[in-house]
């Protein structure tokens, strides 16, 4: 193939001819990225809105190198700088050194999740992985499940078998059905048990929301009378779906309780455990997973709290021949392994990138006490950051904290209440301009509420001191500004 018209560079010659120029250019990014890493503290946690280089429109001619480095010097300085220690606003941080490296590997390999023959290595390695961290969750000999995208492409696989199983829907679908099947879930469940019914034919309606408790956990009283009524109406239940960790508090629900009712009324039980899965590793803190052995299948995200770079999420299942038999679509152009059946068939995605790696990767570097010290370190500082709240009158919790996710707004009594709002947007404002802390600032039962999550592995005591001196800073000012007198009561909740 001609290849005039292209940079040198444009591949890495298999004949090693351009091998002295790739070796100059990888290590021109590799300086780049490293030093952005390696000097994050120096920049601001989420910086200003960046103007896209000029050159994002796809250009005539190759651009040259200095002018491809400059836009990416640019791309990175306008992104979230994750590595920070004060970046605790969502469940994003710094990536495993093994998850970056890994990255560079498995893209410079192209190997294609889709078939045991375009990645003949990978393919086998995620089964059995993902087999070993379903016993992690005490799912049974016959567990397992497959890598995907992300937590929302998880919970679709996993809602998808259910539906199947439940109304034989793998050839016919739902249409031909003479009711409305309807699944069940927290009113804080993620959107993305919505978006789930919506793709699978069922509509976002099709998902009964049951109440929270005042811990903001299921309500399973709720839950058993909406499936009662559900009946009643002529409706046809299949799926009960619990959140371990949910989105804005944090919260973990009844597991057990809730695998109880599922399993009397015969619903499929689904733990969407994205976030809190992560406790599975801990000798210490995996009791408030309890009954999660108990699901038919579950969602986590490794790309959370196991710190690997992004995307890494699975869907687990009890029975994963589950996938084979009420799932999988045999691809023509593909010759079945003889060991094995192709990943890409008894997955939501066919083509996909090796993600197994990067995880397998973490997991040899860190290991799972490595992982373990990770979590009970963040439940440590949890416990800390919340003695700080306590200690201060004008601070509340929104629910004493299950995880390492911290909710908490101020209720000044020199704000009127209706001002409290726009009081926490401030601090919000403040605490990143002025002391390099980004939080999250969620709605949560019609009020504003800041929320931290501790995963970063550099997130001390010093920054909690920070942060809660710059608070009180804070405070001082306004209600300096308004005049109030220096006593102050807890606010009556």
């Amino acid at each position: 193939m001609d290849r005039l018209k292209l940079p040198s560079s444009a591949f890495i010659d298999p004949h090693g001819n351009n091998r002295a120029e790739i070796d100059a250019l990888a290590q021109e990014v590799l300086d780049l990225v490293l030093s952005h890493a390696t000097d994050a503290l120096s920049r601001s946690p989420l910086p200003e809105k960046a103007d896209l280089p000029a050159m994002v429109a796809i250009p005539e001619m190759p651009a040259p190198k200095e002018r491809l480095m400059e836009s990416l010097r640019m791309i990175v300085a306008g992104s979230m700088n994750a590595a920070h220690p004060g970046y605790i606003g969502h469940m994003d941080t710094m990536p495993t050194t093994m998850s970056v490296l890994a990255d560079f590997v498995a893209s410079t390999l192209n190997n294609n999740m889709l078939s045991v023959e375009m990645s003949p290595i990978f393919s086998r390695m995620e089964p059995l992985l993902l087999k070993e961290i379903a016993e992690l969750f005490g799912l049974g000999t016959h567990a397992g499940g497959v890598l995907l995208g992300g937590g929302s492409l998880a919970n679709l696989q996993a809602l998808a078998v259910a539906r199947n199983l439940a109304f034989d829907a793998h050839g016919k679908g739902v249409a031909v059905l003479e009711r409305q099947p309807v699944l069940f879930a927290s009113e804080a469940a993620h959107t993305s048990i919505q978006k789930a019914a919506m793709l699978l034919g069922l509509g976002t309606s099709a998902v009964i929301p049951i109440a929270m408790t005042a811990d903001a956990k299921m309500d399973t009283d709720d839950l058993e009378r909406a499936i009662r009524q559900a009946k009643r109406e002529g409706q046809a239940p299949f799926c009960v779906v619990a959140t371990a960790g949910t989105t804005v508090v944090g919260s973990i629900d009844p597991l057990s309780d809730i695998h109880d009712i599922a399993k009397a009324h015969g619903l499929w039980f689904h733990v969407d455990a994205v976030f809190g899965g992560a406790l599975a590793l801990s000798t210490t803190q995996c009791g408030r997973l309890k009954g999660i052995e108990h699901a038919d299948s579950l969602s986590f995200n490794p790309q959370k709290w196991l710190y690997v770079s992004k995307t890494c999420a699975m869907a687990l299942f009890r029975d994963v021949r589950h996938l084979q038999d009420s799932f999988r679509i045999q691809a023509p152009y593909m010759r079945d392994p003889d060991d094995m059946l192709n990943l890409g068939e008894i997955s939501i995605q066919g083509t996909r990138y090796p993600d197994v790696l990067k995880l397998w990767l973490s997991f040899q570097h860190i290991g799972r006490q490595g992982y373990a010290h990770l979590i009970d370190e963040a439940y440590r500082l949890t416990e800390r950051f919340v003695q700080e709240i306590d200690a201060r009158p004008f601070l509340e919790l929104a629910i004493r904290p299950e995880l390492n996710v911290l909710c908490f707004r101020g209720t000044p009594q020199w704000v009127p209440s209706e001002g409290w709002d726009a009081w926490n947007e401030a601090l919000q404002v403040s605490l990143l301009k002025e002391n390099d802390t980004f939080f999250s600032i969620p709605r949560f039962r019609g009020r504003r509420w800041l929320r931290a999550i501790l995963l970063n592995p550099y997130f001390g005591e010093d920054t909690i001191v920070k942060i809660f001196e710059h608070i009180d800073a804070f405070q001082a000012a306004s209600r300096n500004a308004a005049g109030s007198p220096d006593a102050i009561t807890k606010h009556s909740r």
